[in-house]
């Protein structure tokens, strides 16, 4: 068997149905291995890029490896982006990429990243974008090799591994060896009983106190499929719960004890219960900048934190925990829940300022749609089991503030490393990996722009993604950043073309619409129709996005900031 042959095989025997690449003469031998596999269904897309972005999607709500491959030199160079988003947001992908003849290392031929007499280094560049990255050197280590790449992804904190495929072990007569199973053995990341008791002691005596509490969650607890041992905490303890954006859903939006989302775009009703909370349980999230209000050294003053996390390493960052607890979300808040079962009687219902009044009636400056108005149409509209996915944009902080979720739908922004294109081309991975769920991108013009082209991919493959374009032709955050820093604005303007068009002749359903009820007649044929959507919605430029710098809201921070600018310009 060919060193292709067996890694196909060997990805079949994990449970890989899906494969998303480039074309190339180093990844010709792969190309043909998944043309003959009853198993996984290879997809050539436009850019490689795109194939690591759709490697993300797929793993993202799933247990499944995602699994993207190039060719040698610039197409694997393309998968750089998409293998960054595996590693911040913990998605677990294989990416296997072609690397030129070691037989002319040095000599500068065509496609060599060996490092070598002045060619790029693809070992330092992969070892620097993943969990960690292997050179195979002899066919026979293929299945050795495998395992153990698809082992690390999955272990501890989930993420990207990659596998250099040399040309010379592809050549005529070079074998893997005997056929054999992958073995996966990754342990699961539980608590540590008796810390799961020291912590149960803990909040067991606040809410003897009436101590506040407050349940922050990540997307780590979504990950997990913490939601129902998460429901059951707040319910039994009365514990107002608090999302970051990516945790969105977890629990219905709806339910009384939700009080919205905590970050710099989130409600004020999260904002109030944190800045009043005594004890704050964080739940599966890395405290990154969005969610931590530019990581604001107070932000836990007075109050104390535990934290439970799959990675040891998110205690040591910008915030240490009172109480840390090394596990995966479910069984830890399981572990939580039982633990204080033993200890608390009845709760009282507790009040909870709800962020209803946050609904309120959205004031129109132009004939345009308003982004917001935009946003609460597609929650209103979204599917059971639905998935909004946004860019990096102002149009993620208008669909995280006002899309709300039902348990089991889900939101996910941009991760910490933040690509403007990553959910463009994500959504469809995450459609080939969960058909049955209704997959929605809401996109600025600026994301679309960079990557759109991959709608001819979703239309070859029959794969019916809805993307929702925010069309202001600008890039709005850029020019809102400018305004605040540097008050004037440049070069953040621009031209579109006709999307819809563009979508028709790509053989996909197109949509231009400049009212709400246009949107909305276009959103249910979409959600009707079962093939590629494109609805281009031209949106009011005079609309800013909800944003606070200070957790104690809009106002404290717009202070907040001329001070610091006063005191800035006094030196």
């Amino acid at each position: 068997m060919k060193v292709y042959e067996a890694l196909v095989k060997g990805l079949e025997s994990v449970g890989v149905d899906a494969a998303f690449g480039g074309a190339g003469e180093n990844a010709a031998g792969l190309m043909l291995a998944l043309k003959h596999s009853r198993r996984i269904r290879p997809i050539i897309t436009r850019h490689e890029q795109a194939a690591s972005f759709m490697a993300c999607g797929y793993a993202m709500y799933t247990s499944k490896l995602g699994f993207c491959f190039a060719t040698a030199g610039p197409g694997a160079f393309n998968l750089f982006s998409g293998l960054a988003v595996a590693m911040s947001d913990s998605y677990p992908v294989l990416a296997v990429s072609g690397y030129a003849s070691r037989k002319w290392q040095g000599w500068g031929s065509l496609n060599e990243t060996s490092g070598m007499n002045r060619t790029p280094d693809s070992r330092a560049m992969f070892a620097a974008t993943t969990k960690k990255s292997f050179l195979l050197t002899d066919a026979a280590d293929t299945w050795d090799v495998l395992e153990e790449a698809v082992n690390i992804a999955f272990e501890g904190r989930p993420g990207p591994v990659h596998i250099h495929v040399p040309e010379d072990l592809t050549e005529r007569g070079v074998e893997a060896g005997d056929v054999r199973p992958i073995r996966l053995d990754v342990a699961r990341v539980l608590p540590d009983p008796a810390r799961v008791e020291e912590i149960a002691s803990v909040l067991a005596e606040a809410i003897a106190r009436r101590k506040r509490i407050v349940a922050l969650a990540g997307f780590g607890a979504v990950r997990s499929g913490a939601g129902p041992e998460i429901r059951r905490l707040i319910e039994r303890f009365q514990i107002p719960l608090l999302t970051t954006l990516d945790g969105k859903g977890i629990v219905s939006e709806g339910h009384p004890l939700s009080v919205g989302v905590f970050a710099d775009s989130g409600h004020a009703s999260a904002w109030k219960a944190f800045r009043e909370a005594d004890v704050v349980l964080c739940i599966g999230n890395s405290l990154n900048q969005h969610a931590t209000f530019n990581y604001r050294k107070d932000l836990f003053n007075g109050k104390l934190l535990i934290h439970v996390n799959i990675s040891d390493t998110e205690f040591h960052k910008a915030y240490k925990p009172d109480y840390a607890l090394l596990s995966d979300a479910r069984p830890a808040v399981a572990a939580l829940v039982d633990a204080l079962e033993r200890r608390v009687g009845e709760v009282p219902a507790v009040a909870v300022d709800g962020r209803d009044y946050e609904a309120r009636h959205i004031t129109h400056l132009t004939g345009k749609i308003h982004p917001g108005e935009l946003a609460q149409a597609i929650g209103r509209m979204l599917p059971e089991r639905g998935v909004v996915l946004a860019d990096a944009g102002a149009h993620l902080a208008w669909l995280g503030y006002y899309v709300d979720l039902e348990e089991g739908q889900n939101f996910r922004k941009a991760g910490s490393f933040g690509p403007m294109a990553g959910h463009v081309n994500g959504a469809i991975g995450l459609k080939v990996a969960q058909p049955e769920r209704t997959v929605v991108v809401g996109c600025g013009d600026g994301c679309y722009s960079l990557s759109g082209f991959e709608l001819m991919t979703a239309v070859e493959h029959d794969i019916p993604v809805i993307w929702v374009i925010f069309d202001d032709q600008e890039f709005k955050l850029i020019k809102l950043f400018q305004i605040a820093t540097y008050a004037e604005t440049g070069l953040v303007e621009f031209q579109n073309p006709d999307f819809a068009a563009y979508a028709g002749a790509c053989g996909a359903d197109g949509y231009r619409v400049e009212t709400l009820e246009e949107f909305e007649n276009a959103f249910r044929a979409a959600l009707s129709s079962g093939r590629p959507t494109v609805i281009d919605a031209k949106i009011t430029r005079w609309a800013v996005p909800h944003y606070s710098p200070s957790p104690d809201g809009m106002i404290a921070g717009l202070i907040e900031a001329l001070e610091d600018r006063f005191r800035d310009e006094r030196g």
